[in-house]
């Protein structure tokens, strides 16, 4: 790291004007969450690997921001050179940056990497001391790093309309009436995944989410798409001249933003009348705006527009994306099926692994293990090679094409680490006597899938038992609320946490995500949080979200439960205000482990609801059972009660 911060250093010295401060976000031309090999340059200048965090090299120190959900993992990764800095605890990177770095400072970044949003928050932090955020013209990062992957080549796959469930002219015709609504001429799409959802195409450019590197631009009369040509196959072109989406090279995008900006961008495929173009004449004043989602937009392209003809607002493809079809739905629903079977399959695996190599007491039994270990080294079970059987499990489903996301798979304080992401050659072994956290998603061809469970194959402590019975209440309460039409998750995040605050505990993480379909595992726009950002957007019917508290011990165990909900209309006996209620309908099927429940801390309501979901798990799931399954499924969802 020496060396890299070093060369860094050198290259701030010698930029024109030269550089005081050099940040490196993690995200990627398209601002992505998860983004490839060769975009993963805050990684490669901090050590830290975790999907969140943003570098600060200054001459003489070098920082890292970083959430709660990676606190431990990033004081783990960072060598001495390093500082963290605690999202949420400490100041903002730009209060910081404004307090501590000298006035007139020069603040380089690549502009391709950050948002319209962040650039411009950073510039009105620097105006109090005419500090100066440079674009740096290329990216510093990438001079140094001399082993950088190569650019992904991966063919764009068309996504057949039996999965998407809505045609790609229909969503053009549906955007281009909002940009009509909202008096604009064109937009730029940025987001990988809105490209992959308007134009029903997927790819396996980045690793767990079936996206290809690509733009997007679409006017009221044309849509272009902007990717590496040698992508597109013949089939693939064939299939976009018929949709009449222009395709053109990935690099075109930047000076094609500038011809849209001066009205000079054509499609070969667009053939206005005169009478349409007259119309479009008479309303130019009207639509002469551009528009661009400040968050998923870099601001290298923002800067080839006219700022004062631009209409930043959240990208009108987000919330369509997010409100499922039929189709997708139906998909996400048999996909969720699928996914339960393998992760019950996996847990038969490992408690029978776990009683015949480590002597446990197993999945239904509560005692400490024997102290019995394997014989080999090659019999001997890891968090990665427990982990590697789940996928296989996975893999043997129909319509499997990946991990959704590193499976978080975690024994005793490793599940402490939030996003706690194994690796072969360190990785801890698996110990009977310790809570394991497993969660775990998978890409099908009909849904994303996303999933937590939490187990122990020994005697849990009494304290481990109180916490997972929090978290669980927390998980019931949430699942099984009813709100009025309007409400969002900001509102509903103190559900989940409520039985954890009565004992003094909570958790750095938001509570629920959307998810995609066959897509991102992480979706927005809306979520379920404590973060002010779940203000934004209400929750909606068929909107798709998690519902995954947890609790957290530095340097003991960690336990969370997830399960992906679907919100429906509600059938309520009244309807105060003409408002239309809400409530949430689970599609994940796994069972929670029984003995890790005090059940007498559980209402009479919360253990109908448990038996009725493990009824549901046995019979939904039993089609993929074999007898050693089935036995063990059944057994696992027996009703219990509080005089059990």
């Amino acid at each position: 790291m020496s060396e890299i911060l070093s060369s860094l250093r050198s290259l701030m010295a010698s930029h024109s004007p030269p550089l005081d401060a050099l940040v490196v976000p993690s995200e990627d031309y398209h601002q992505s969450e998860y983004v490839s090999a060769r975009d993963k340059r805050r990684e490669f200048v901090s050590g830290f690997t975790g999907s969140a965090g943003l570098a600060l090299i200054t001459k003489n120190e070098a920082r890292l921001w970083t959430d709660g959900r990676y606190f431990l993992q990033a004081i783990q990764q960072l060598s001495d050179e390093w500082t963290l800095m605690r999202m949420g605890e400490d100041p903002l990177v730009e209060v910081w940056m404004s307090d501590n770095l000298s006035e007139e400072a020069n603040i380089g970044v690549d502009p391709w990497c950050v948002s319209v949003d962040t650039a411009n928050r950073w510039g009105k932090a620097f105006a109090k001391k005419s500090q100066n955020l440079i674009s740096t013209t290329t990216d510093l990062v990438d001079e140094v790093w001399k082993s950088r992957p190569p650019p992904e080549m991966n063919p764009v796959v068309v996504h057949p309309l039996e999965f998407a469930g809505r045609s790609v002219s229909e969503k053009l015709t549906d955007l281009r009436a909002k940009l009509k609504q909202e008096s604009a001429r064109g937009l730029v799409i940025a987001a990988l995944d809105e490209v992959a959802w308007l134009y029903n195409i997927r790819g396996t450019d980045v690793a767990y989410c079936p996206v290809v590197h690509a733009f997007a631009i679409v006017t009221t009369d044309s849509a272009f798409l902007y990717v590496d040509k040698k992508k597109v196959s013949n089939e693939a072109s064939e299939y976009f001249k018929g949709l009449g989406v222009e395709v053109k090279e990935y690099t075109d995008v930047i000076s094609d933003v500038a011809l849209l900006a001066s009205e000079q961008l054509f499609s070969s495929f667009s053939s206005k009348s005169e009478a349409t173009t007259k119309d479009m004449e008479i309303d130019s004043d009207q639509t002469d705006r551009l528009w661009v989602d400040p968050a998923s937009c870099c601001y290298a392209l923002y800067s080839k527009l006219d700022a004062e003809k631009v209409l930043l607002q959240p990208s009108p493809l987000s919330l369509p994306k997010a409100l499922k079809n039929p189709v997708e739905l139906e998909g996400l629903k048999k996909a969720h099926v699928r996914d339960g079977a393998a992760v019950v399959q996996y847990l038969v695996w490992l408690d029978q692994q776990m009683q015949e190599l480590y002597g446990a007491s197993g999945y239904f039994m509560e005692a400490e293990a024997n102290k019995k270990k394997p014989t080999s080294e090659t019999s001997k079970l890891t968090e990665v090679t427990v982990s590697d059987k789940l996928e296989s499990l996975r893999a043997a489903k129909e319509h499997f094409r990946g991990l959704s996301f590193p499976t978080i798979s975690s024994v005793g304080s490793n599940a402490a680490i939030i996003h706690y992401s194994p690796e072969p050659e360190a990785c801890a072994e698996m110990d009977p006597d310790k809570i394991y956290l497993c969660d775990s998603g998978a890409q099908y061809l009909d849904g994303t899938t996303d999933i937590t469970r939490t187990v122990h194959f020994g005697k849990p402590s009494a304290h481990e038992k109180d916490c997972y019975t929090a978290v669980l209440k927390g998980h019931v309460a949430l699942g099984n609320a009813r709100f009025p039409k309007g409400t969002n998750g900001y509102t509903l995040d103190i559900l989940a946490r409520a039985p954890l605050w009565k004992y003094g505990l909570d958790y750095r993480h938001g509570t629920g995500h959307g998810v995609g379909s066959y897509l991102f595992v992480h979706e927005g726009p809306h979520q379920v949080s404590f973060r002010p950002s779940a203000r934004n957007v209400p929750l909606q019917a068929t909107m798709t979200v998690t519902d995954e508290p947890g609790y957290y011990e530095d340097g003991n165990f960690g336990i969370r439960l997830e399960n992906v909900l679907v919100v429906n209309d509600a059938d309520t006996d009244f309807n105060f205000g003409d408002k239309g209620y809400l409530q949430f309908e689970h599609i994940t099927w796994a069972p929670y482990q029984v003995k890790l429940i005090d059940l007498k801390q559980l209402t009479r309501e919360e253990i109908d609801w448990l038996n009725t979901y493990h009824l549901q798990c046995k019979d939904i799931l039993a089609p993929f059972m074999n007898k050693t399954e089935m036995e063990w499924l059944k057994k696992a969802t027996e009703p219990v009660s509080v005089s059990v």
